[in-house]
């Protein structure tokens, strides 16, 4: 489904967004530094990646955005929900506000944004508008967010988009590297309410 923001376009990743995504964003050590993977050595990585991408869009529940500019078209980024890392479903025990066991699958909100386009609130409207997606289109009960400690304009994003700060946790790389980590929450208004 097509998300559209004041500035924005959420849409479906293709095949021919490979320059723009090795360009813009995927080639970029700065970019990927606070991710779960390392920045794409070359554009035939990240065709590779796009073409999976496009394989999963077949699922119902893959929920996954190119983050494009809504006047020029450019891409700038991408953003999406997806399962938990097996870590944190494993420990539901160590959320302080929410009731994990009440509230079932945990799923996490994920995005990075072209250095260009940094610190202009982008971000945090993409974020937005995939939230709202979530809880009024899916109608899931919550949301999680996750992020390197040291992500400190993810802390930002988080919160602006009505996220609030759990617990410290530790994450991983897709190369299995532990990273320190904030974890967020997000209740769907009209769940089942925080722990008192």
């Amino acid at each position: 489904m097509e998300l559209v923001t004041q500035r924005l376009v959420l849409r479906r990743l293709t095949s021919d967004d490979c320059d723009m995504m090795f360009g813009n964003w995927a080639g970029d050590p700065a970019v990927t530094e606070y991710l779960r993977w390392d920045a794409h050595r070359d554009w035939i990585v990240t065709m590779e990646y796009l073409n999976e991408i496009v394989k999963q869009y077949a699922r119902p529940d893959f929920y996954d955005w190119g983050i494009c500019d809504r006047s020029t078209g450019v891409l700038m980024g991408s953003i999406s929900i997806t399962p938990a890392e097996r870590c944190e479903r494993e420990q539901p025990y160590i959320w302080k506000n929410v009731k994990t066991e009440l509230l079932g699958e945990m799923w996490q909100i994920g995005y990075v944004l072209g250095r260009k386009w940094w610190g202009q609130g982008l971000a945090t409207e993409a974020a937005a508008a995939v939230r709202d997606y979530w809880f009024g289109t899916v109608g899931a009960p919550w949301l999680a967010g996750f992020h390197a400690s040291r992500n400190v304009a993810s802390s930002r994003v988080l919160a602006k988009t009505g996220f609030h700060y759990d617990h410290d946790t530790v994450t991983h790389r897709f190369d299995g590297t532990e990273v320190p980590s904030l974890a967020w929450y997000l209740l769907n208004p009209g769940t089942v309410p925080q722990k008192e």
